[in-house]
């Protein structure tokens, strides 16, 4: 029988991972990239104070994470369509939410655990209930482990998800092209101006293009299109050039230096369709199992997504280690509190959607959200 079994080394299954070795606990992750550095870990992300941070002072890691804060990436300004800033908020360097890379984030996690908590390239192929709150857990390897409790860490196509219930994530309308600028300052000026030295929000009804400035002068840019799934389908991203053709057609018009942030992509534009679990997910409880982060309560990217993962495990691993004799009362505190937690945040979530990707006031509901200026819509 293995110790608490952890599926999936993402920023959530890691942080659970800690606070249960602080707390003198053993824990296994089991992850299906063969090694930490197999694919890059996505760009920045603003740590909240009011959950992501709380998580890494749960994990005694604060200190570690204020080290690689990307100083000045708290500025963000709005745009329209045309390139006219609507909005420009310096960083002011409050430390409510400062940025940092997910690839940083999740280094100082993985150099905080014993070397070998992470098992490498054991991809989950199946899972089975043995009774008792006992699980079967077999990989791509053939290799097998039992556990006598699970935690699904293993995000949106969660394969742990199907013991506790039947919701799958569903297309919600909207699709992120992901693009790179290198070395913007010498090689793309005008598109980095005007991104500035944090985030970029340029939106109209049904598009947008969210960037952000990164370390070593890169220009990382989500450019987003309501579209239905067969119009994505049709284009053939194997073919960078005519892809970022394409899509750069949805945005004639727009202002030249936002038009770059597609056509002078200098790697292969990736399509991220944007799923979501049905708002307020729930389920029973099922003893030897759980959920967290976006296995458990997956919502629209609104800046909360790996804040509420992290909170999820170091909340997970404090009821653990409140009671370690009794899994179950861990389990179920756990679960009620993350239950009223996700549904909060999914309703918050569909929000900022709405209001960024569908809302006709685009982008000055969004200027809205930002200063709280209701009147700015009429």
């Amino acid at each position: 029988m293995t110790p608490i079994t952890i599926i999936g080394a993402g920023l959530g299954g890691l942080v659970l991972a800690r606070v249960l070795h602080i707390h003198g606990i053993p824990a296994v992750v089991y992850e299906a990239d063969v090694s930490a550095d197999a694919r890059t870990q996505g760009g920045m992300l603003d740590i909240h104070d009011y959950n992501g941070q709380l998580a890494l002072k749960a994990a005694g890691l604060f200190d570690e994470f204020t080290k690689i804060i990307h100083r000045g990436g708290e500025a963000s300004r709005v745009l329209d369509p045309r390139g006219t800033v609507l909005l420009d908020q310096p960083d002011d360097d409050s430390g409510i939410r400062p940025e940092v890379l997910r690839g940083d984030l999740r280094r100082i996690l993985l150099d905080s655990l014993p070397g070998d908590t992470v098992q490498w390239d054991r991809k989950l192929a199946n899972v089975r209930a043995l009774g008792d709150g006992r699980h079967e857990l077999t990989f791509a390897d053939g290799s097998s482990v039992t556990t006598s409790l699970v935690v699904g860490a293993d995000g949106a196509w969660s394969k742990i998800r199907s013991l506790l219930s039947d919701a799958k994530p569903e297309y919600v309308g909207t699709t992120f092209i992901e693009t790179y600028l290198l070395d913007a300052d010498a090689r793309h000026p005008a598109s980095a101006r005007v991104v500035g030295g944090g985030a970029l929000y340029a939106l109209a009804p049904g598009r947008g293009i969210v960037a952000h400035r990164e370390t070593d002068g890169v220009l990382h840019a989500y450019v987003a299109l309501t579209k239905p799934k067969d119009w994505v389908a049709n284009i053939d991203f194997n073919d960078a050039n005519r892809a970022k053709a394409r899509v750069a057609a949805e945005f004639e018009g727009w202002a030249p230096e936002l038009r770059a942030l597609i056509t002078d992509g200098e790697t292969a534009p990736v399509p991220r369709m944007i799923h979501a679990l049905p708002p307020g997910h729930r389920w029973q409880r099922v003893p030897g199992v759980t959920l967290l982060g976006d296995a458990a309560h997956l919502n629209p990217p609104d800046g909360e997504g790996a804040n509420f993962a992290m909170l999820d495990g170091a909340e997970l691993g404090k009821a653990i280690a409140a009671h370690p004799d009794d899994l179950e009362v861990a389990l179920t505190e756990f679960e009620e509190a993350m239950f009223i937690r996700s549904a909060d945040a999914a309703a918050e979530a569909a929000r900022t959607y709405a209001i960024c990707f569908n809302d006709e006031h685009a982008p000055r509901a969004l200027i809205a959200l930002f200063t709280g200026a209701e009147t700015i819509l009429s």
